[in-house]
């Protein structure tokens, strides 16, 4: 067994009518959480790493708990670098072990995201390993990305035929109003349902429907679609936290969009707000515990449930892991 790159995911979640989900590890109690409900449910996963994790956790301590959630597991596991920025980084990662790499240079002018792209893609494929690229800026933050409403913007359809031509990348992340963080959309942008809660504006469906035109068969990605469940908000605001206004994208939408052009969707929110809210909650119920065992537990417990729920209801992933080889 052994890591595996997303190509062989990305054509059968597109023939199926499925998205593979990208959730992003800092930690072991993550990586548990997450492959223990994969594995019960036998979905395919992408694990992902971004460079604030690696500066965090060390490179060589996230290969190897991705290497030993293979052995455990025996699942098809793909480790991707998130939000690459710079060709440095995604080399690094490429000669350390990683079987996907980003390269995000969406912020750049055009032509400067073709030629790093590019150049990045040529390196990659010389060692067998896939390439992810972004056209389109999210606004939001997800730890070294920081984007403002006003820089961001949509990914124009007519441009993504001369992107992927020219680069040669494997998957492209395209911005249709998902968002970084957990602060996705301002009260003021969402409309109130029977029931009380924010609902907020839609995606841009059309775009992507353009994008599929013009590129049929290729792999499309979503990144920031944390769905910002909101009985963990509840429960961080309740235990000690504040976090008003944190909305997320509706999970009905993200797989509307799974049944598309869309392979890979991303989520790191919502995995955040269960690990914490857990833990706010453990320690206000118990402020004589100090073992990180007994408060870890519980939250890796919940990552488990929230994870299996989005392979199964929200991504639709869920049952395919065994028709992918396994390297």
């Amino acid at each position: 067994m052994a890591l595996v790159s997303s190509k062989e995911m990305f054509e059968k979640a597109y023939k199926g009518g499925y998205a593979i989900g990208a959730f992003n590890v800092n930690n072991m109690e993550i990586v548990q959480g997450i492959t223990e409900a994969a594995k019960e449910v036998d979905a395919p996963l992408i694990l992902q790493v971004s460079k604030g994790a690696r500066a965090y956790a060390n490179h060589t301590y996230l290969i190897k708990l991705v290497e030993a959630a293979v052995i455990e597991t025996g699942l098809p596991i793909c480790l991707h670098l998130d939000h690459g920025d710079t060709f440095e980084l995604c080399k690094s990662c490429i000669d350390g072990g990683f079987t996907s790499v980003m390269i995000d240079a969406s912020s750049k002018p055009f032509e400067e995201n073709v030629e790093l792209t590019r150049r990045v893609v040529e390196y990659a494929h010389d060692h067998g390993v896939v390439v992810e690229a972004e056209l389109g800026a999210l606004a939001g933050i997800e730890d070294d990305v920081n984007v403002s409403a006003e820089d961001s913007h949509y990914t124009r359809p007519e441009e993504v035929e001369e992107f992927v031509s020219r680069t040669g990348c494997d998957s492209l992340a395209i911005a249709i109003g998902t968002s970084h963080g957990a602060y996705k959309f301002k009260p003021e942008q969402c409309t109130p349902n029977e029931k009380g809660i924010l609902v907020p504006p839609p995606l841009r469906f059309d775009i992507l429907h353009e994008v599929e035109k013009n590129l049929p068969n290729f792999p499309i990605v979503l990144h920031g679609s944390s769905s910002v469940p909101q009985d963990y908000v509840k429960m961080v605001n309740e235990n000690g936290g504040a976090m008003p206004g944190a909305i997320g994208v509706p999970e009905d939408q993200l797989r509307e969009a799974a049944r598309s052009a869309v392979c890979k969707i991303n989520i790191d929110s919502d995995l955040r707000l269960a690990m914490t809210g857990t833990i706010r909650k453990f320690f206000r119920e118990h402020p004589d515990k100090f073992d990180p065992r007994e408060y870890l537990k519980p939250a890796r417990a919940n990552i488990h449930e929230l994870v299996k729920h989005k392979l199964v209801d929200v991504l639709g992933c869920a049952g395919h892991a065994h028709e992918l080889s396994n390297g």
